[in-house]
């Protein structure tokens, strides 16, 4: 353990500008929600092709988050995000303008390529800009972020609603792209990126004026790092091993627990329930989207406090339980359906905001060795994306085979098996130095 160190307006300022990538990653996914009802009638889609249409945009996710790992540990964390903000203008230009199915098609993979980078490269930022004692709060910005965008874009789709223009809705995301461009010319390269390229003496200046201790930094530690040591077969060494697991099994149950059925499909989810128009059915969304804002800012408060391993804990049993009463309100043949189902999903987002949402992340930016981080970060957001475009793909078949009901318990037992696998292989990294994180997994290999 290190001591408490003091907190900077330097660091909350870079990390706010950084999680402004977190932004557009939660507004360009939700905003497709409301989009759809309207594209739907506008394009004639089928059922197959509203899922491709929600879905595709996991698509470049995934080549975004593949490639985004190599991308920040060759060119740093910085000018990864400064290509990424250019992607997001050009992606929501091309959506704004689509005539077709095959340009939305097109700018919706774009703005996914950088979604998948922005999802490792934000927090991974974030992680190498702040001290031990207040990294998770720090962190948790990003999902703060995330959940501020997901509930702009339910707005914003509210807003539109009544005349249906669904361009406008993609069109909001050109604002905060051109913000996170602008902002990215006054903040630095993390510290640790710079000591893997040899400039130690510029990450300590770095260091200093966010106020790290740096008798303590991995900047430091680990002495001799370079060029050569960033490759592939370092992630093959049993002393990683433990923690690549771990990242990868969080980020896929950060998945498969339903929480981007709940975000590409409230609408959808509220008109079965019986909300039958679609302003309605939107406006219910954005209660959702509201509770999903204000348990975060809960989480960002307390994750420095009680810890990443207790929330996960209580989020995925609490879930779980959402789900349950979630499924019983859809057998329900009265109106007390919708009440049953705005309520179950409210606390179901609840528990995924304090628990799942921001300590997913946080725990895979603290986990991995400072030389092959972007790297290990980016298999296991490959990973989260890859599980998040098989739920989204599969729900609307997933009720017709299971049910209403019995799709959202089918991801309600999953929940029970994350709540296992947090036990078992996930450890408590509060307060910790990212060195000291590193040396548990060693012991564990």
């Amino acid at each position: 353990m290190v001591k408490k160190q003091k907190f900077t307006s330097f660091t909350l300022f870079v990390s706010i500008i950084a999680a402004i990538g977190g932004l557009l990653f939660g507004y360009n996914t939700a905003t497709i929600s409301g989009a759809i009802l309207f594209l739907t009638k506008d394009f004639n889609l089928s059922t197959i092709a509203q899922e491709v249409m929600i879905s595709i945009i996991l698509v470049g996710a995934l080549v975004g988050a593949c490639f985004g790992g190599i991308l920040t540990d060759r060119i740093g964390r910085k000018k990864s995000l400064f290509i990424t903000s250019i992607v997001f203008i050009i992606g929501t230009f091309i959506v704004m303008i689509a005539q077709t199915v095959t340009m939305l098609f097109i700018g919706r993979i774009i703005l996914g390529l950088a979604i998948g980078v922005v999802s490792l490269a934000v927090p991974l930022y974030i992680a190498e800009m702040s001290d031990p004692t207040h990294r998770g709060a720090l962190v948790s910005l990003n999902q703060l972020a995330i959940t501020i965008g997901i509930l702009l874009a339910y707005v914003i789709d509210y807003f539109y609603a009544p005349t249906g223009e669904w361009r406008s809705m993609f069109g909001v995301a050109m604002i905060p792209a051109v913000l996170l461009f602008i902002g990215l010319f006054f903040i630095p390269e993390t510290p640790s990126f710079l000591a893997i390229r040899g400039k130690k003496d510029k990450a300590l200046k770095i260091l200093k004026k966010i106020e790290v201790d740096t008798s303590h930094s991995e900047v430091v530690v680990e002495k001799g790092t370079s060029k050569k040591r960033v490759s592939w077969k370092n992630l093959l060494e049993k002393s990683v091993k433990p923690a690549l697991f771990a990242g990868i099994g969080i980020s896929i149950f950060q998945q498969i627990t339903g929480i981007n059925v709940v975000i590409y499909y409230a609408p959808r989810i509220f008109q079965m329930a019986g909300l039958e128009s679609a302003t309605s059915a939107i406006l219910a969304t954005m209660g959702v989207g509201v509770i999903n804002l204000l348990m975060t800012f809960v989480a960002l408060w307390i994750i420095d406090l009680v810890g990443r391993k207790p929330l996960l804990i209580v989020g995925l049993i609490g879930m779980s339980l959402s789900l349950g009463v979630l499924g019983i309100g859809f057998l329900q043949t009265t109106g007390t359906a919708s009440i049953i189902s705005i309520v179950s999903l409210m606390c179901y987002v609840s528990f995924f905001a304090i628990g799942l949402g921001p300590v997913t992340w946080l725990i895979i930016s603290e986990i991995y060795p400072m030389g092959i981080r972007g790297r290990a970060m980016g298999i296991a957001i490959f990973a989260n994306w890859t599980c998040n475009y098989i739920v989204s793909l599969t729900f609307l078949n997933l009720v017709g085979f299971f049910g209403k009901s019995g799709a959202f318990w089918f991801y309600g037992v999953i929940c029970l098996l994350g709540l296992w696998f947090v036990i078992k292989k996930i450890p408590e990294t509060k307060g910790k130095e990212l060195k000291e994180i590193q040396k548990y997994f060693k012991k564990a290999k």
